[in-house]
């Protein structure tokens, strides 16, 4: 069963055990909030591109390690909570499919986005509310 906490904890200093997950545009732009060091670190941009797989939100693309939630077209667009539920749902997928155990996550969509957090909160919870796995949510 899911295994979920919240923590005042730098997502860039959980153990490499984990995978991250951040929300990203279908632009692949990462130009602002918690996409910019995510770009950096992971190399997201190229290595997304390198993938061959769509862009169309909603979607996610895992590169290095880290879920791409691509939950809008343009970097400033804004998302929906169905986006949000569509790129989870599509993350948990590959989850199952790639036997991943532990995920890191900001508190998505809810920073320069601007959703509620307790809504979010309940949509990953209900995705992956059946699977044996461990999600942090990291905020500062």
């Amino acid at each position: 069963m899911l295994k979920y906490s919240e923590n005042k904890q730098n997502i860039f200093e959980v153990g490499k055990e984990y995978y991250l997950a951040h929300c990203i545009s279908s632009d692949l732009e990462m130009g602002a909030g918690i996409a910019v060091p995510m770009k950096k670190k992971f190399k997201l941009t190229n290595g997304i591109a390198l993938t061959g797989e769509s862009c169309s939100h909603p979607t996610c693309i895992l590169c290095n390690r880290v879920f791409n939630l691509i939950t809008k077209k343009k970097y400033h667009g804004k998302p929906t909570y169905i986006t949000i539920q569509t790129s989870l749902e599509k993350m948990r997928d590959i989850v199952i499919e790639q036997q991943v155990k532990k995920v890191a996550m900001p508190k998505i969509g809810c920073g320069l986005d601007r959703l509620q957090w307790g809504r979010v909160r309940e949509i990953i919870k209900d995705v992956f509310g059946d699977l044996d796995i461990e999600v942090k949510i990291c905020y500062l």
